[in-house]
Parts: structure tokens; sequence; C-alpha cells
């Protein structure tokens, strides 16, 4: 059985004003969560939209490791700004595979190999995340056209599979820093993400 909606609410941040909705799956319970802005009529243009996939160390605490919570609020400004747009918060952890087995893939990567391997090395795939849940969020909202923000290539095949109209690709470069750049180019080199060479030495 697919997600469901189930609540929403107004939601003040620190980088406007939003409104909160909660998805749930009957099933196992999973909760996803979308963060939307200028959408309570229906979208007159392509809508700026965030497929973001949880993670903990980066939106909560900050880690330097990654680069996902100066995304996850570089996101939130752009669409304050436009005054338009949704963040899909999807609860998948570890690119799918959970904080347990994050943590360890980190301790791995402490050890020298890169994100890819690491999680290899658990026997677990280097990106287990799904997106079927998108498309049920998105008819929600009655959004028809998307701006998508993102730098991963494969996030627009797999969106697209699922008949998502992606009018434009909005790259998304915050966040870099010593401790994550060898991260960001093993997202280059194995992962098919889109960044540019002068990126790096910013």
């Amino acid at each position: 059985m697919p997600i469901q909606f189930v609540a929403t609410s107004k939601l003040p941040t620190a980088f406007g004003d939003f409104n909160i909705s909660v998805f749930q799956d009957p099933e196992t319970k999973e909760e996803h969560v979308a963060l939307s802005k200028g959408l309570d009529t229906q979208p007159t243009a392509p809508v700026l939209v965030r497929i973001h996939s949880e993670c903990l160390t980066g939106d909560a605490f900050a880690s330097l490791k990654c680069d996902c919570g100066p995304q996850l609020k570089a996101t939130q400004e752009l669409i304050n700004e436009a005054g338009q747009g949704i963040i899909l918060y999807l609860r998948q952890e570890g690119r799918g595979i959970g904080l347990t087995n994050k943590i360890r893939a980190y301790a791995l990567q402490d050890q020298g190999h890169d994100t890819v391997d690491a999680n290899l090395l658990l026997n677990l795939p280097a990106d287990a995340r799904r997106y079927d849940m998108c498309k049920i969020m998105l008819d929600h909202f009655n959004v028809q056209e998307i701006k998508l923000i993102t730098n991963n290539p494969l996030k627009v095949k797999a969106l697209e599979a699922l008949n998502i109209n992606i009018v434009d690709r909005v790259p998304l470069t915050v966040g870099l820093n010593p401790f994550n750049a060898s991260y960001l180019k093993t997202k280059v080199s194995r992962m098919s993400h889109l960044y540019k060479e002068d990126d790096f030495s910013k």
C-alpha cells in the first residue's frame, strides 16, 4: 500500500515560513515529510523541488563529513526567496542503509576507504534509496512541473521514470570544506554527480 497524507501544520523557520506535511506508509509506519511554501493554490509555474534524504549527522549535528546540512539550509533559503517550492524530506538515512550501517561505513572511511567502497565492504549497496513516494507527495500538492535542485543526474533519471516532469535542473554547490573534499570527489568520480573542477578549489 502506498504512502498516505496524514497531517499538515504551519512551520516558521529561521529561513522563512513554511508548511510541514507528514506522509506515512500504513504498513511500515515509515514517515516522510514535505516542507512546502506557496502551494496553497494550484502552482502556475514549474516548482522548485529538492529531494533530500535524511542525514542526522549533517542536518542536525552540522557534520563536516558531508554537504547535506548546507544543502538543506540553502534550499530553504532558495524556496523562501522564490516564494514557492517544496522539499521532500525522505526518511532513508545513509543513502538508504540506515543510521547504524552509516556509522559503520564512517568507521571504514576513517581507515581510508571512500564512501562507495565502505558500503560495499559491509555487503551493502552504494545507494539503496528509492523515490516512488515522491510522485504521491508531489501529486498531493498538484505539482505538475518541477525544477529539481540536485547535482545528481541519477536522481533526475529516477524521477523521470516515475513520470515526474522535470523542466530544469538547479545545481546546488554549498558546504565544501577540507573534511568532505574527498567525499565530494567520490560523488563525481564514482556516482556521476555534477560538479565543476573549480568547485573544489573554493
